[in-house]
């Protein structure tokens, strides 16, 4: 492992952050159809484009720039994680319902 655990924790919130804002990353994508072949894999493109770039920062703030293996292990952490983005992408979180739906007094 090449990558800082700061910076292994910092890409892990990102990864996190862009799943859970996965819906307004695929809208964006459809905004491109139909020059795209699939919304769900440029969502996923745009998502990961995100991520990287902010890995690439992280690097920047330090005044460092990533190994050839510190982007491997990032790719590496990327195929982690594919599944559970593209889920999101494909199965958006719906808001929880309100159980108590009476006024308050």
């Amino acid at each position: 492992m090449t990558i800082s655990k700061e910076n292994r924790d910092f890409i892990d919130s990102l990864i996190d952050y862009y799943i859970s804002e996965s819906e307004s990353y695929k809208q964006i994508a459809e905004n491109f159809v139909p020059e795209i072949g699939s919304v769900p894999d440029t969502a996923f493109g745009i998502i990961t484009g995100c991520v990287y770039s902010g890995f690439l920062q992280a690097y920047q703030n330090q005044q460092q720039s990533p190994s050839l293996e510190d982007v491997k292990e990032f790719n590496h952490i990327i195929k982690q994680r594919a599944a559970l983005i593209k889920k999101a992408i494909l199965e958006p979180c719906r808001p929880t319902e309100v159980i108590d739906k009476k006024p308050r007094e």
